[in-house]
């Protein structure tokens, strides 16, 4: 099947965007221990300011994900104190995050991960005092894996994908990210572009940005050898797509998040699918400017030069009234999460 560069989503229902958590989730993570909001850099690309919210070092990881799961953690445990064991399915980030949180509250973890997922990545899970299990197959093979534990005597699933509580919980906790941007910038932002993956951190931005005034237009970014919700907005439906691989590990997702996609068809406004050359290229931009960026956080600037230069996004950029002047956010979502990876990419200009 060809993977079209863009695509506008044409079932837009922004009335039916549900509001962004409230600031109680801000709240809980100033609260935490070595809270700081990450930096916001102002770059000139193409012409344009773009503004770059950068994940590269979030409560001492690498990513964003310590947002979602240790708010999705603190619900968790609320919700039953009893709670022994913390599972989580994981190409990499999300599970070192939950590690990460597990230990704080001083609950056992265990990270289900696909087979593909590096060595590097497996190994700072375990650095963070988790148990890892390497599943045969795929990211949602991992999360079937993670599903069947939910049964176990004392064990909470952290999902950021599915119909689990939690999914919706991770959803909640990256709205923070959203707001420290919009506290940080002199104005609104016209158009953000945003990682895929399953869909949740997209799904954040969507209840943000819809309901700031004037709202944003949010495009999500996705591998063109993994652009499960391009294929779900194309059908009107969620779908599974095959995944042959892709570099950019954390966004290697065959079926978009169900807690995730109801709110990405009413208020996504479209998507462009990048190849793991293009954000590889971005990753060696980043790092001139002095930001360091992994493969899924370098994807949204890769995104944006093709939503400046592709003919086949002619439509898009109407949709979002997008020129010069149009104030960018591309989320970096992540830093040398593989520090190995990161090194011979940047290293091979």
């Amino acid at each position: 099947m060809t993977v079209p560069r863009c695509v506008v989503n044409t079932d837009r229902r922004p009335e039916r965007v549900p509001e962004p958590a409230g600031v109680d989730v801000l709240r809980f993570h100033e609260a935490l221990p070595g809270y700081r909001p990450t930096p916001l850099h102002t770059l000139q690309v193409a012409g344009a300011d773009v503004h770059v919210k950068d994940e590269s070092d979030r409560f001492g990881l690498p990513a964003f994900k310590i947002l979602g799961a240790s708010w999705a953690v603190e619900r968790a445990l609320a919700a039953d104190p009893a709670t022994t064991m913390l599972v989580a399915a994981s190409a990499g980030n999300h599970g070192r995050a939950v590690a990460r949180a597990a230990a704080q509250r001083g609950v056992a973890c265990r990270i289900l991960l696909p087979r593909a997922v590096s060595r590097a990545r497996a190994d700072l899970i375990i650095g963070e005092g988790a148990q890892v299990t390497r599943v045969d197959g795929d990211y949602d093979a991992a999360v079937a894996a993670a599903g069947r534990a939910a049964g176990e005597v004392g064990v909470a699933v952290i999902s950021d994908t599915g119909t689990a509580p939690s999914a919706s919980w991770v959803v909640d906790g990256y709205t923070t990210l959203f707001r420290e941007a919009a506290a940080q910038a002199a104005g609104p932002f016209g158009v953000v572009i945003v990682p895929i993956g399953v869909g949740s951190l997209a799904a954040s931005a969507v209840r943000v940005a819809s309901h700031q005034r004037p709202p944003a237009a949010v495009i999500g970014v996705e591998p063109v050898a993994a652009a499960c919700v391009t294929a779900s907005l194309a059908a009107g439906r969620p779908v599974t797509v095959a995944t042959p691989g892709t570099a950019l590990a954390g966004m290697d997702c065959a079926t978009p998040s169900a807690a995730a996609w109801p709110v990405l068809r009413a208020g996504l406004t479209g998507t462009i699918t990048v190849r793991d050359s293009e954000a590889h290229g971005a990753m060696r931009d980043l790092a001139h400017h002095g930001i360091v960026a992994g493969d899924c956080g370098a994807a949204t600037l890769a995104a944006l030069h093709v939503l400046s230069a592709d003919g086949c996004c002619g439509t898009l950029r109407d949709v979002t009234r997008f020129d010069r002047s149009t104030r960018v956010l591309c989320v970096s979502s992540e830093g040398a999460s593989d520090p190995v990876t990161y090194a011979a990419i940047v290293g091979s200009r």
